[in-house]
């Protein structure tokens, strides 16, 4: 495969971004647009790319669907600060040449707390990331869990890419705590009825499946420690959407997070 661009979208990245950027040195074209960071990541970008872009930080996927608008090529390749792809991911890249295929799905080895985690269901985490510019867009109505919508046949590719998640517990309860605040804004408008008895049973159930039904058990202390975040972040879901239900505007949510 010939004539790739990368893009990553970037908001004080410094301990990810090198990394990153030193496993797609080898793309066509690297594109980054930042979030005007107030750390180094821009300037340890440059020493990889000059296609350095700002945009004021108006969540995930409208930031992803800017950098997709910047590609100057067919083919993009779309990656997070903190995943990087495999020596045998990029040479299976570089040899596809299948017609018939307009996106690949590429699998993430999870790393939590800097081990690769094999259970909870992050096994089997593939993430449509390679694909034509042309028949591609981002699911913009969607704050958290962003995607791309291919019009065309998808394939999954073999090699996988790393995702370092989490280096720390602190850092976790951060990205918990501004999902689940992403997530109430989104499912805002919805008439879901919410009681106390609901957000327990949801937060236990998003414990116990990971734990027990996807063996996260057998990851040890990792295991157990993403199965209990699990059951956190859904119990936070439910009662930040009932605080928005009975407290807040939309609109003011909203602009504490952008």
């Amino acid at each position: 495969m010939k004539n790739i661009s990368v893009i990553i979208i970037t908001k004080n990245e410094e301990k990810n971004i090198r990394g990153c950027l030193k496993s797609v040195c080898w793309a066509d074209e690297i594109l980054l647009v930042d979030a005007f960071s107030g750390d180094s990541t821009v300037e340890i970008a440059k020493e990889f790319t000059d296609n350095i872009y700002y945009k004021k930080w108006e969540g995930f996927a409208n930031q992803k669907a800017y950098a997709l608008s910047l590609a100057g090529n067919d083919w993009v390749l779309s990656l997070d600060a903190d995943e990087q792809i495999s020596p045998q991911l990029k040479e299976e890249i570089l040899y596809l040449n299948d017609p018939d295929i307009s996106a690949y799905e590429i699998l993430r080895e999870n790393y939590f707390l800097n081990k690769k985690i094999t259970t909870c269901g992050w096994d089997k985490d593939y993430q449509l990331r390679l694909f034509i510019k042309e028949k591609t867009k981002v699911t913009v109505d969607k704050l958290v869990h962003e995607g791309f919508l291919v019009d065309g046949k998808k394939k999954r590719l073999n090699a996988p890419m790393y995702h370092y998640t989490t280096p720390s517990i602190e850092k976790m309860i951060g990205k918990i705590n501004y999902y689940s605040s992403l997530h109430a804004v989104e499912n805002y408008s919805s008439k879901k009825k919410i009681t106390g008895l609901s957000m327990l049973l949801h937060g236990v159930s998003a414990f116990l499946r990971p734990y027990i039904s996807l063996k996260g058990y057998r990851d040890g202390m990792h295991g157990l420690l993403i199965s209990f975040l699990n059951g956190l972040t859904t119990i936070l879901n439910y009662a930040k959407l009932w605080e928005l239900q009975k407290k807040q505007t939309k609109e003011e949510l909203s602009e504490n997070l952008f």
